[in-house]
């Protein structure tokens, strides 16, 4: 199990945590004392963005910083990351597969090119390890950007590059078949898990680097919150200067109204100490106005779970029958969503009674209609797989298309109900399916703010 862990939840990650934990466990967490300021890589506020970014609030700015963002910390940190891995990857490489469970190969390449052919596919991995183990480093990644001062867009976005072709079509390609639920859960939940990460930090660093009035549990903390920056900042220690970008600065919002409009005046505070004499003054100015009118945040994510009857096509010689569902998903605007869902459960074969599993699974777009109203209609359509008996080689190709109906109970809380038709392109089959489920959005949810 543990070999399992190490596999499937970007080793990489898991050994800068035995790093960092040894460092606490030595007294070295590079914590200042309580009466210093909070000096770090990352001491950031919220990124203030002018009132042009909300023309288009989907707009990738990560390659092209335009609000004061320290593109060459988290280039940096990238840098950082690719090394830490290929380390990791040297190690695994020359211990036996015994142990790491990874097959060797004479042409590694080879088995990364036809890995790659594979995929993408369902895996089969422990809850824990799609849920737990891939939202935290899917969160690592965020905080890369997001504490580098971009928006939560743009941080999601890097986040999805990195866990995409760094690790699932990179690193992990070497030894498996890139995952569909990988390739989804670790950006989408990452973001959830990374920007409550990157708040609690600055409340930590805000509080002197303590927990509880606890030092050493603030050391700890700061590092399982993000291990990429706590490590970098350990490695500068080492060689005593900035060989992993140090960016010290950070922002501030100050909305002024004037004649019944709002100046949204933003300010980019940049301290760069010079020799080795004098303290620094980062984090001086502690309690800053909180800026929240993006309305790009990660109440976007939306977690579903619910039931689905199963109405089978007579081809499979099954009986109809009741399955569960769940399903993650993006509701970018109340007029466009997509998710990927995920139904299962074990169904009666019509001459034996014998039970067999179903599965099925898609990725789908939604579009609402009366998106001012309580209930709204939609219409959705997408493509998957249908699986039985858990066997990749018995899985048929699907496109899927329905009518649902939305309806908003609170900004976090909805009922969905759908009805969607499933055309097998491999079997010529034709499956239907009732769905009704409770949808929970994050953070604070559905917002007005479009």
């Amino acid at each position: 199990m543990v070999i399992e862990f190490w596999r499937r939840t970007n080793g990489a990650i898991v050994v800068l945590l035995g790093i960092g934990l040894l460092r606490v466990a030595a007294g070295q967490t590079g914590t200042p004392p309580p009466t210093d300021p909070p000096v770090t890589n990352s001491y950031y506020t919220a990124l203030p963005v002018g009132t042009s970014l909300y023309d288009a609030p989907f707009r990738i700015t990560l390659f092209n910083p335009q609000h004061g963002e320290d593109a060459a910390r988290t280039w940096s940190q990238t840098q950082s990351i690719f090394g830490y891995g290929v380390a990791v990857v040297g190690v695994l490489a020359v211990l036996p597969e015994s142990f790491t469970g990874w097959e060797t190969e004479d042409n590694i390449f080879q088995k990364w090119v036809d890995n790659v052919k594979k995929g993408p596919r369902w895996d089969r991995d422990e809850w824990y390890i799609n849920w737990i183990g891939h939202t935290y480093c899917g969160g690592v990644y965020y905080q890369v950007a997001r504490k580098s001062g971009y928006r939560q867009w743009d941080s999601f976005i890097y986040s999805t590059l990195m866990s995409s072709f760094y690790w699932e079509y990179g690193v992990e390609c070497f030894a498996e078949v890139p995952s569909i639920q990988d390739l989804v859960m670790t950006p989408v939940l990452g973001w959830v898990y990374g920007e409550w990460a990157y708040q609690t930090e600055m409340g930590i660093r805000d509080n002197h680097n303590r927990v509880l009035g606890s030092k050493a549990l603030g050391g700890v903390s700061l590092f399982l919150l993000d291990p990429i920056d706590a490590l970098g900042t350990g490695v500068n220690r080492v060689v005593g200067h900035d060989l992993i970008k140090a960016g010290y600065g950070y922002f501030t919002y100050v909305p002024e109204k004037k004649d019944g409009q709002v100046d949204h005046q933003i300010m980019f505070h940049m301290n760069i100490p010079l020799g080795v004499s004098g303290p620094s003054q980062l984090g001086s100015a502690k309690e800053l106005p909180q800026y929240r009118a993006d309305p790009v945040d990660s109440g976007l994510v939306g977690i579903a779970g619910g039931s689905s009857y199963q109405f089978l096509d007579n081809h499979w010689g099954v009986k109809n029958g009741i399955c569960y569902k769940a399903s993650l998903g993006l509701y970018f605007t109340p007029r466009i969503s997509s998710r990927l869902a995920y139904a299962w459960g074990d169904l009666e074969e019509e001459d034996t009674g014998l039970e067999h599993r179903f599965e099925t699974y898609s990725l789908d777009t939604q579009f609402y209609l009366n998106t001012d109203q309580r209930f709204r209609p939609y219409v959705t359509a997408g493509f998957g797989e249908q699986v039985w008996e858990e066997d990749r080689f018995q899985k048929t190709f699907q496109l899927n298309g329905g009518l649902g109906l939305h309806c908003r109970l609170h900004p976090k809380l909805a009922l969905q109900a759908d009805w969607i038709n499933c055309y097998g392109v491999t079997e010529g089959s034709y499956d239907q399916s009732v769905n009704l489920g409770l949808v929970y959005r994050f953070n604070r949810g559905e917002h007005s703010d479009w």
